[in-house]
């Protein structure tokens, strides 16, 4: 028997690693969310690309790159812009580099054995899109008043797309797969509910055909998403409930700039009860992505640090091995920056150093690849509660070969003990 076995001020014993890395396995992998802006002083890929042997060795799998385009002028917000409000989505945002750039950091990513995903926006453009410039209104939804693209939400700086048009179906598939035939191994899809499902059914047929392996994740967490091909899902509810717990209370989120929401006070029975709910809602097959951050949380609600205290170790590990789980490390998160990122600046991470953060997400990697019963969807282990009284929960993932013990303490001191046979 091999114990991982740690509290928040050390570890008892290290966890079994494995002698050899992992064949990838995107049910067992591991995704790092790559902010390219913030993450070195000189926000480019050539630079970004130095870190990746470091990403190697804590054992990522898959790296996220969140949008690659450029980006609009038009209603710009801040002094660089969203990365979502995007130009031309088959070009390169200069500011990040070339596309000779971005094909050399691809290929020092695949020769790592890392595979890159990008983030995808098939919602919106910018207003000065280049599908806008060239005269095509009937591609946008349009608002009568104006005579202009509507706004959603708050985003004063995009143009939504109008799926009936089957000439932005052609377009935005035409475009996906441009970038799958460069090589790129995925795609994670922005506000992906708010696109027709049958546009990605559509598209995800197309995709596969040039790639039949290839990764596809969509922030939200409607169940028809799974049904109209994308294999991962965003966990946000559970984010949220471990956000709560962390509190001790309540929690107040955003929504989108719409207002705020407020959530009880969450206890290990919620959680309980929420876990046997999402494994009923979901194919067996599915992945939820789960995260104590990411680029919306971090720079809107706050690091994990501001939102969950001591706890952000203990909601870390809760990550890395719940049933359907799909663990995500944000930029930053791996030497523990305690930072809100300016989303619209140039606002990078000072010089990047190795510290108890990396071997804390080195340390959970190697248990979760060590251990097949962690998988997400259908390849993980069964998933049984051993109990969950007060602010303590146990439970096991067990295989036939394979079977892994958690208990968390869901209060202060915040400790989790890991155990693996």
């Amino acid at each position: 028997m091999v114990a991982f076995v740690a509290t928040l001020v050390g570890c008892a014993a290290p966890a079994q690693k494995a002698e050899e890395a992992p064949a990838f396995d995107k049910f067992n992998s591991v995704v790092y969310e790559l902010n390219i802006r913030q993450a070195t002083q000189e926000g480019t890929f050539a630079a970004a690309e130095q870190y990746l042997p470091e990403l190697k060795a804590m054992g990522v799998d898959i790296v996220w790159l969140m949008p690659i385009s450029p980006i609009g002028v038009d209603g710009r917000k801040g002094t660089h812009g969203s990365y979502y409000s995007i130009i031309d989505c088959k070009a390169i945002n200069p500011e990040f580099g070339t596309m000779e750039d971005f094909d050399h950091f691809l290929a020092t990513a695949h020769d790592l054995g890392l595979k890159v995903i990008i983030d995808w926006v098939a919602n919106h453009t910018s207003r000065d899109a280049d599908w806008w410039k060239e005269g095509k209104k009937d591609w946008y939804v349009m608002d009568e008043e104006t005579g202009l693209p509507i706004v959603e939400y708050d985003w004063t700086d995009i143009a939504k797309l109008n799926y009936k048009n089957p000439d932005v179906r052609v377009a935005m598939i035409d475009a996906l797969k441009f970038w799958i035939e460069k090589g790129v191994d995925g795609y994670r899809c922005d506000v992906a509910m708010n696109v027709p499902a049958d546009f990605w059914a559509e598209a995800w047929k197309q995709v596969r055909e040039i790639n039949p392996d290839v990764y596809l994740l969509a922030e939200g967490e409607e169940q028809w998403l799974h049904e109209a091909g994308f294999e991962a899902t965003y966990a946000w509810e559970f984010h949220h409930i471990m956000n709560a717990m962390a509190k001790g209370g309540s929690e107040t989120k955003n929504v989108a700039g719409d207002g705020t929401i407020k959530t009880d006070a969450k206890t290990v029975a919620d959680l309980k009860e929420y876990l046997a709910r999402d494994d009923e809602k979901y194919p067996a097959p599915a992945m939820r992505l789960m995260f104590t951050s990411n680029h919306d949380e971090n720079s809107w609600a706050g690091t994990e640090f501001e939102r969950m205290g001591d706890a952000a170790k203990v909601m870390a590990v809760l990550t890395f091995t719940l049933p359907n789980g799909q663990p995500l490390i944000y930029t930053g998160q791996e030497i523990g920056w305690n930072k809100r990122f300016e989303f619209f600046e140039t606002d990078p991470v000072p010089a990047w150093e190795k510290n108890e953060y990396f071997d804390f997400y080195k340390e959970l990697i190697a248990v979760r690849h060590a251990n097949p019963a962690l998988a997400a969807g259908d390849k993980g282990g069964k998933f049984e509660v051993v109990s969950a009284e007060d602010s303590v929960l146990v439970f096991t993932r067990t295989l036939p070969d394979n079977k892994v013990t958690v208990k968390v303490e869901l209060k202060a001191p915040w400790s989790y003990e890991i155990t693996a046979e």
